[in-house]
């Protein structure tokens, strides 16, 4: 369905630092997998790893783009990210204005290439 895929997403990466956000935001509006990708302030993380309670330094990215791009965005980040399992989280947006969501779908948009790998995976382009 044509309306899923342009459904508006906002997806959740964490980096290591401000750098590779910056490289990692670059690429994916280069991409055209994001319309826009906020870098925000280095915050500290608390978490479990490798059954030990760590904490680190990140910087966080949130990526404006479409459901029909997250399958593509992931794997790009995931070739390209300097952590084993980076954080890579999408949330619906519920309400968006119009006028937004036009200009978000209008500069987000899959390559042919990227068409027909999601379409081989199953989704609906």
């Amino acid at each position: 369905m044509a309306e899923q895929v342009n459904r508006a997403i906002a997806v959740m990466i964490t980096t290591a630092n401000r750098a590779e956000a910056a490289r990692l935001a670059e690429m994916l509006v280069q991409a055209r997998l994001a319309a826009c990708v906020q870098i925000m302030p280095e915050m500290e993380t608390i978490y479990h790893w490798q059954n030990k309670i760590e904490r680190a330094a990140e910087v966080l990215l949130i990526v404006k783009t479409t459901e029909g791009c997250f399958a593509q965005l992931e794997y790009e980040v995931r070739q390209a990210h300097s952590y084993e399992t980076p954080e890579i989280v999408a949330v619906p947006v519920s309400h968006i204005s119009a006028p937004y969501l036009a200009w978000l779908v209008e500069n987000v948009k899959l390559t042919r290439q990227q068409q027909k790998a999601a379409t081989a995976n199953g989704e609906d382009v």
